[in-house]
């Protein structure tokens, strides 16, 4: 039935270059041999017999909860529109998949987009989609959660933790130090960034301590 089948197949197409595509002798002479050329490969190749065999996809690697997810609701509270999208982006970049992540929260931005928190969440994915590292994209939307709510400390803190993360303690010091230059004593979130300068600092003595050869 197949052979019955790939024979039909190719006189319909032998047919179509003649009466549509106007190929003459020579062109129709080099398509059949093509043809021919395909047909011998199936019956040299093909196992039409053969049982189908669906592929697994393949497993993700689940996560650990993002800082940024630990963090989140004491730093910028308990987000209402924005909460939707973040936790979903959570349940994503849990399962590994760390692109649809993003994705998600570039919907919520879509629907929300003077959202500060949505804004934070994505140049959290972000950087968490390159493997720590701060790109153009991520900077881009925590500067662009900095502009929208520039008195609220959450992009700043978020930004500077991303900034940790990739390694960049000095930057990440001279944000969270700015940031606590203008926050009021008696601020709920400030023991959460004289924490982090803290551990900053514990890491330099660590550092400082250590033998060199």
């Amino acid at each position: 039935m197949g052979w019955l089948l790939m024979i039909a197949l190719a006189a319909l197409v032998l047919l179509a270059l003649w009466k549509v595509a106007g190929f003459g002798r020579l062109g129709l002479q080099l398509a059949g041999a093509a043809l021919l050329l395909a047909m011998a490969g199936y019956a040299w190749q093909g196992r039409p017999a053969l049982a189908g065999r669906p592929v697994p996809p393949p497993a993700r690697l689940e996560l650990p909860e993002s800082a940024f997810a630990q963090t989140r609701e004491a730093m910028l509270g308990a987000v209402d529109q924005a909460s939707f999208w973040l936790r979903m982006a959570d349940s994503y970049h849990q399962r590994g998949d760390t692109y649809s992540a993003a994705a998600i929260l570039r919907s919520g931005i879509r629907a929300h987009p003077r959202d500060p928190d949505l804004w934070v969440g994505l140049g959290n994915a972000l950087v968490v989609h390159a493997d720590g590292m701060m790109t153009p994209a991520a900077e881009l939307a925590f500067n662009r959660a900095a502009a929208i709510a520039p008195e609220h400390p959450g992009p700043k803190f978020f930004y500077g933790l991303a900034l940790a993360q990739g390694g960049r303690f000095d930057e990440a010091e001279r944000v969270w130090l700015a940031l606590l230059a203008r926050a009021p004593a008696d601020a709920e979130w400030r023991p959460m960034v004289v924490e982090r300068v803290q551990m900053i600092e514990q890491l330099r003595a660590m550092q400082r301590a250590r033998p060199t050869r």
